[in-house]
């Protein structure tokens, strides 16, 4: 059963949309605040079929996160006690709530960076950053590494490939996606 495959070509034809550039900053500003999806989705597409203009696509989605986690940050500082923690607790994210603040208490800002880089979801981690009342300053300087360093290392390796990149892609998409959804069902069931 063919499934990723046709969601990649959606995406490489979505990718070309003249509006393309507004999306891709829509979500990535969204992601930081409260959207699942990562903004790789549409940043390594876009960079795979327009090479060129790959450097300018990881700047856009670099700085339109970095205010999402602004937002996410004084979301999480104004709005955590009558709002947020209610709503958090009765969709039952106690437990990874507590698990980021652990993480803040032991890491600090470091938590930031990582969380910025990696596929941990950054939004948990900008408005714990908020409510915790985190140094806006280290945030913000850790937000921008670790957000920058995660989105131009993926602008770049799609730069990079090009057309054999996305000949490589294409042949193993249905592979990698099936691999990437077993990954998070085992990650799942081990983090519970």
């Amino acid at each position: 059963m063919k499934l990723f495959q046709p969601c990649y070509d959606l995406a490489l034809r979505w990718a070309k949309h003249p509006w393309a550039s507004r999306y891709l900053a829509g979500l990535s500003f969204a992601e930081s605040v409260i959207f699942p999806v990562p903004p790789d989705v549409m940043l390594a597409p876009m960079s795979l079929s327009r090479p060129d203009k790959a450097w300018h696509f990881a700047m856009l989605t670099t700085l339109a996160s970095i205010l999402g986690g602004i937002a996410g940050y004084f979301l999480g500082y104004l709005a955590f006690e009558n709002w947020l923690q209610p709503f958090i607790e009765s969709a039952g994210y106690t437990h990874k709530l507590e698990t980021a603040m652990g993480w803040f208490e032991q890491y600090g800002v470091w938590v930031v960076f990582i969380a910025g880089f990696s596929p941990i979801p950054y939004k948990i981690f900008t408005i714990s950053a908020g409510f915790l009342q985190m140094a806006f300053l280290p945030f913000l300087i850790a937000s921008a590494v670790g957000r920058g360093a995660r989105f131009y290392l993926v602008a770049g390796l799609m730069r990079w490939g090009g057309a054999r990149m996305e000949q490589e892609l294409r042949k193993y998409v249905e592979v990698i996606g099936w691999a990437v959804i077993m990954l998070a069902i085992v990650a799942y069931l081990l983090l519970r």
